[in-house]
């Protein structure tokens, strides 16, 4: 078991957690508690991120195995005779989550929660692998921001559109500077994702576009939450301009990781304290 939470890389939980809290925040709720959300709450810790990275891992072993990354808190490097275990853990960790969801939540929540598996699947998984498809490698990221719908559906409330969008386009321009790092390994092992065919400068030029929607659209809900998403991002687009190359990327990779708790944690507070006002 200790095998398989590291594969699901709990470093990254906040991407899905986070999401989870903020748009409960959004929903009107500070704090629930209804069972279906605590379900789906836990759902999002271990068994969905198990499916997301441990897929991942199963499709990316010809390119881990040659990245010095792998193997700790940022992947897992995983070996052949570790498939069949993350294979039968991904459908006994997630199987009777989808059962207790098709029973029990509204079907337009269940829609953006499967949804939300399938393009994480599609990700990694032959033969659709949008990881190795320009633009939709990047694209694809979107779906972290899908919480966002699939819980204020859940709690019945609108969804917080601007946030949402702006989530998403957060999440594609995130994907794609954190894939700068790992232009190297993938070309060698001829994977042709947004970052090997733009390079490492026209990469940065796509995340700071699609950096520039968000803070656009997160400017519409909080002129704060704008000026953290410009500060964040723009620093460590900064940083990178200094040294444009796969070797400075790697070295911000723990920044960039960092960057939905700094983020979050703005929103999270403004958020809260306008709840408290009522």
């Amino acid at each position: 078991m200790l095998r398989l939470f590291w594969i699901s890389r709990p470093a990254l939980w906040i991407n899905t957690l986070g999401v989870a809290i903020t748009a409960l925040w959004l929903s009107g709720h500070l704090y629930t508690t209804r069972w279906d959300f605590w379900m789906v709450m836990l759902w999002l810790t271990l068994p969905f991120n198990l499916l997301i990275y441990g897929i991942n891992d199963i499709f990316d072993q010809a390119e881990d195995a040659i990245n010095p990354r792998k193997g700790g808190l940022q992947g897992a490097r995983i070996y052949p005779e570790d498939v069949k275990l993350i294979l039968w853990a991904v459908g006994i960790l997630n199987v009777p989550f989808l059962v207790y969801f098709a029973l029990s939540i509204p079907w337009q929540a269940l829609a953006w929660m499967l949804f939300y598996a399938l393009i994480f699947v599609g990700y990694s998984a032959k033969p659709v692998r949008f990881k190795a498809r320009p633009y939709w490698d990047a694209l694809s990221n979107a779906a972290y921001a899908f919480p966002m719908a699939f819980v204020p559906l859940l709690m019945g409330s609108d969804i917080p559109w601007w946030a949402f969008v702006g989530t998403m386009a957060w999440s594609v321009g995130k994907q794609a500077f954190d894939a700068i790092q790992d232009i190297p390994h993938d070309h060698k092992v001829g994977i042709v994702n947004t970052a090997v065919k733009l390079g490492v400068q026209g990469t940065m030029v796509w995340s700071a576009c699609w950096y520039t929607v968000a803070l656009l659209c997160f400017g519409l809900e909080s002129e704060v939450v704008a000026a953290t998403v410009a500060l964040v991002n723009g620093r460590l687009l900064y940083l990178l301009s200094q040294k444009p190359t796969p070797e400075q990327a790697r070295k911000l990779y723990p920044s960039s990781m960092l960057s939905p708790l700094y983020i979050g944690t703005v929103a999270g507070v403004l958020l809260v304290a306008s709840l408290v006002r009522g």
